[in-house]
């Protein structure tokens, strides 16, 4: 297939993310389609890769924090190209202007009427390449697109492509030229992972094959628009029974309540973790949410909107370990009761 184009892919997912009749069955294989095409090519984990793909699905962003070097524009142009997606990279630097970003006004030809000049965020899947390089200012241009999936210049708001997704990277926060992202930066992203370093194995088979991200740029849709509307909407359908949203909650609340916690998760984090987790009951075959989900889909979901207090850094716990940690006490609910009403 060749990749369609924004207008094309627009027109089929619109506004609201219509919800064509699915079966579990037909959304499994879609899923599973898009994440073999992007294994073929990312030296990742299979976790990770379906933790991406799963961002996608759930209509989420993805944030994915490592090292130089490691594939983080790989896997962006992968899923974009498995899903026929149009895709624009936005180098962050510390001197990017926010109409770098969203786009300006300007002046038509020989002073002629003004017109709006839409910026690389048009598009249905922007990588914003080291995110945390760029100025405050520069990153909150794309808290609107984020959440609200549009952007307002010039006091007129201007609707986004849809499916809208943004991949965004960043090296560790204590690289040169780096800072942290803001907590509510942060919160906006659906899913944090990282690649980390391919073992032996997969460094051998990268140094005597192709180029992955030759590969990347070669890769064709697997997968139809109507097929992505499919998927998400399979997503959305998702059974969550009482059981399952009290352990979430559950789960929130004790993660809230540990003494090296300063900030706890928010309500947008509770929704986050049934939307992810959703995601990999689709991805598993099941059309409702189980506690193995939720804590496949916790520390990912969970770790990087948590602010740790000072002497809980100091003695090197990170979010992630204590995320996971958290997740191993709280009791979990029968088999039974997670497909229950």
């Amino acid at each position: 297939m060749k990749r369609r184009s924004i207008l094309q892919v627009s027109s089929t997912v619109a506004a609201g993310y219509p919800s064509p009749p699915s079966d579990a069955a037909r959304a499994t294989e879609i899923f599973g389609a898009i994440e073999n095409a992007v294994g073929a090519v990312v030296l990742a984990g299979p976790l990770t890769i379906r933790l991406a793909v799963g961002c996608v699905a759930a209509g989420g962003h993805l944030l994915v924090e490592d090292h130089p070097g490691l594939g983080k524009t790989t896997l962006a142009k992968s899923l974009a190209g498995a899903l026929g997606l149009d895709f624009r990279r936005l180098q962050c630097t510390a001197d990017l202007l926010p109409a770098d970003v969203t786009g300006a006004t300007v002046l038509g030809p020989e002073g002629g009427e003004p017109s709006f000049r839409p910026g690389p965020v048009f598009t249905n899947v922007l990588m914003a390449d080291e995110l945390n390089r760029a100025s405050p200012r520069a990153q909150s241009a794309l808290l609107e697109a984020m959440e609200e999936q549009q952007v307002t210049v010039d006091g007129r708001s201007y609707r986004l492509p849809r499916p809208f997704f943004v991949l965004a990277t960043q090296n560790p926060y204590d690289a040169a030229g780096t800072s942290p992202l803001p907590h509510g930066q942060r919160d906006r992203f659906l899913v944090r992972v990282s690649i980390g370093y391919p073992s032996r194995g997969q460094m051998d088979e990268l140094i005597a094959g192709d180029d992955p991200a030759d590969r990347a740029r070669e890769l064709t849709a697997v997968v139809s628009a109507e097929d992505v509307a499919s998927l998400m909407g399979a997503v959305r359908s998702v059974h969550v029974s009482g059981a399952v949203r009290g352990y979430v909650l559950d789960l929130l609340e004790a993660i809230g309540g540990h003494p090296g916690v300063a900030v706890g998760p928010s309500p947008r984090a509770a929704r986050a973790v049934v939307r992810a987790g959703s995601a990999l009951a689709v991805a598993d075959g099941r059309s409702y949410l189980s506690p193995a989900d939720v804590q496949h889909a916790a520390a990912p979901v969970l770790a990087h909107r948590l602010a740790l207090h000072r002497a809980a850094e100091l003695t090197g716990e990170d979010a992630e370990t204590l995320v996971g940690a958290i997740a191993g006490t709280v009791p979990v609910p029968l088999h039974g009761e997670a497909e229950g009403g």
